[in-house]
């Protein structure tokens, strides 16, 4: 926790961008290595995930803090709409027998393309209860889930964080 409090909140959207790509790394390495196909949520998560990322890291071509903070809560928002995404995956989607027409299906085959665009990232595999898979004795969705809560945290860290730039700039050495 000590590293936490040293950290700005540059530092720490771009410790929340890292944690995204590595959750999407290891999506894909359960996918392509493991078998672990993917259903709609799944694949949803994914984007939200890169987005999440994405955001997080344009914040480094900002100097007003402000900017930075709009990122932080950017982030933060993203990171809501995940959790409510992975809890509908645990709580309802895993349990129906086709993800076909859901929303999550809609976002990425219909109104996006993106499943047809980058198959190999987005690409639809399974129905929400074939893809309920665990790791460790715990749902997918439900790790899914703490990933989001963890990148929500930590972007509101960042949104209120006391940056050193913002307390020394007043000071000259």
């Amino acid at each position: 926790m000590q590293k936490l409090n040293n950290m700005n909140s540059q530092k720490i959207l771009n410790f929340i961008a890292f944690l995204c790509i590595a959750a999407v790394g290891f999506a894909l390495f359960s996918q392509h290595y493991l078998g672990m196909l993917p259903c709609a949520w799944c694949v949803l998560q994914r984007l939200i995930l890169l987005t999440i990322a994405v955001i997080c890291l344009l914040a480094n071509l900002f100097k007003p803090l402000f900017l930075i903070r709009l990122c932080a809560f950017l982030s933060f928002s993203l990171s809501i709409t995940g959790i409510l995404s992975a809890w509908y995956q645990y709580s309802v989607a895993s349990n129906l027998v086709s993800c076909d027409m859901t929303f999550a299906d809609r976002f990425m085959s219909k109104w996006t393309g993106l499943d047809a665009m980058f198959p190999w990232l987005f690409g639809i595999f399974a129905t929400c209860m074939d893809a309920k898979v665990s790791l460790l004795g715990i749902d997918y969705a439900l790790w899914a889930l703490a990933m989001f809560v963890l990148c929500a945290l930590l972007s509101l860290i960042a949104v209120f964080r006391k940056n050193n730039r913002e307390l020394f700039s007043h000071y000259s050495y």
